[in-house]
């Protein structure tokens, strides 16, 4: 039999750590000696630990191991392809991540756009026709208010735009549940200006949009102001 040192040694981890195993049951030693409190291992103790080392390279964490340690190979299996979904939908988070931060990197916006999910939304609106998105400003009454343009970029001509309204008579229209992009626009950034930037945001990130530009005007009880530009979006195939 051998003492922890040794097999440290033979299998390449730390005593520190064959202590924490017997501490959690993990890898009990096949026997103590009363008078010195050595921890002797054998042979089954050693496949015992390979199996352990095996598991956590296969990106099983101690908890999980204890219990797989003696379970049947088809509860393994189970648990590895658990882990292997968890894998690819953090690379593919990581993923989003950097690209993200590279498109930041290279191309300075003014707004931080948010992809999401919202619920539907019912709004009474009053539609106008503008020649020019500089008109929007004078369009939005005061706080809070709803404005919303169907666009796809930067305006060439006259385009149509909607103002939610109190007042009877204005058109009932319905937003339904739908993915979207949400940014709020800094105080000190021009409302225009950020909508190119989220347009140029979003065709870098191959997103189509579907449906209105929101922009919202709030307002909270000490009189705070805040636009928030939403878009409807689906994701599309890069060309």
């Amino acid at each position: 039999m051998w003492r922890i040192g040794q097999l440290a040694r033979m299998v390449g981890v730390s005593e520190r750590t064959l202590r924490h195993y017997d501490k959690i049951g993990l890898l009990p030693p096949a026997a103590v000696d009363r008078s010195t409190g050595y921890r002797r291992y054998g042979v089954a103790e050693l496949s015992r630990l390979e199996r352990i080392r095996g598991m956590q390279r296969l990106g099983l964490p101690l908890r999980q191991i204890a219990d797989l340690l003696d379970a049947p190979e088809a509860q393994l299996r189970q648990a590895l392809a658990e882990i292997v979904t968890g894998i690819r939908r953090d690379i593919a988070a990581l993923t989003a991540a950097a690209a993200h931060a590279e498109d930041r990197l290279t191309t300075p916006m003014s707004i931080l756009p948010q992809e999401t999910t919202l619920g539907s939304r019912r709004l009474r609106v009053r539609r106008v026709r503008l020649d020019h998105p500089s008109e929007l400003a004078a369009l939005c009454p005061a706080p809070p208010a709803t404005l919303l343009t169907w666009l796809r970029g930067e305006p060439t001509g006259g385009f149509t735009a909607a103002v939610s309204t109190d007042r009877d008579g204005g058109e009932q229209l319905t937003l339904p549940a739908r993915a979207a992009v949400r940014a709020v626009v800094p105080p000190s950034t021009d409302v225009v200006r950020a909508g190119r930037d989220l347009f140029g945001w979003l065709r870098r990130h191959h997103l189509a949009i579907t449906g209105p530009t929101v922009e919202e005007h709030l307002v909270d009880a000490d009189g705070g102001h805040a636009v928030v530009l939403e878009v409807s979006v689906r994701r599309r195939s890069p060309s």
